[in-house]
């Protein structure tokens, strides 16, 4: 998720030392978050249940903080126009960039929220199906909002700012293309790594159980061969015959 961060003359409400208070609150504040993400995260590597627990409770709080500073930047970029949402008609990239990009990562990480607590809540209690479920769901949700909202940020283009500011913006998107595509080629080497293995494992599988089709299938799909196996040993019989001939 990339963090929205506006270089408009309209973000500029209220005081200028409360203002600049706020905003150094915020950067800092949205950096702590993310730091709890990671730990909490990290601690869902470990087998103790303990870690499992308080690795979630991390995570919510991290969230939580997520949530309190695109709040902040959808309340500052609001309170800059004087709430006046018509404006939206007269400048497309105030509702694509500075409504959207928050609004979506707000909805992002109430999703992600509520499913990491479902999964607190199943450790806490007993296993649920259906509460799983919802959890997977919405863990789903969430990060596609994040990743929408990092698209509408993109959509950021600033034409009277200043040649300092415009290559502060340029360097933020390209290096956050750069690491999310790093990122993903890593999980993909990661897959890659792992999918060699099972296929190694699998192909020296003497003893290894595997998993049959379920329901009725294998049954079926079992008669159907039964059916078809004369006339594979037919054909296979009048191949061999006709190879045979020639050489005859």
């Amino acid at each position: 998720m990339v963090k929205l961060a506006s270089a408009r003359e309209s973000r500029t409400y209220g005081h200028l030392a409360a203002r600049n208070r706020l905003e150094y609150i915020n950067a800092g504040f949205y950096l702590l978050a993310a730091v709890l993400l990671v730990g909490g995260f990290a601690a869902e590597l470990s087998t103790a249940p303990a870690f499992g627990k308080s690795g979630l409770a991390v995570v919510l709080i991290g969230l939580a903080g997520v949530f309190v500073v695109n709040a902040h930047d959808l309340v500052a970029h609001l309170a800059g126009v004087d709430y006046c949402l018509f404006l939206v008609d007269f400048d497309v990239q105030l509702a694509l960039v500075e409504f959207a990009v928050p609004l979506a990562h707000i909805v992002g990480t109430i999703l992600t929220f509520i499913g990491i607590l479902f999964f607190l809540i199943q450790m806490e209690k007993r296993y649920s199906l259906r509460l799983e479920s919802h959890a997977i769901n919405t863990l789903i949700a969430g990060p596609i909002f994040w990743v929408i909202g990092s698209i509408h940020n993109i959509c950021q283009v600033y034409e009277t700012a200043n040649g300092h500011v415009q290559i502060l913006q340029k360097c933020v998107q390209g290096k956050s293309w750069v690491w999310l595509c790093l990122s993903g080629s890593c999980l993909f080497s990661v897959g890659g790594l792992l999918n060699v293995v099972k296929v190694s494992k699998m192909q020296r599988r003497d003893g290894v159980r595997l998993e049959k089709l379920r329901g009725s299938a294998h049954e079926s799909l079992a008669r159907r061969r039964e059916g078809q196996l004369p006339l594979i040993l037919e054909s296979s019989r009048r191949k061999k015959a006709e190879e045979v001939r020639p050489v005859v």
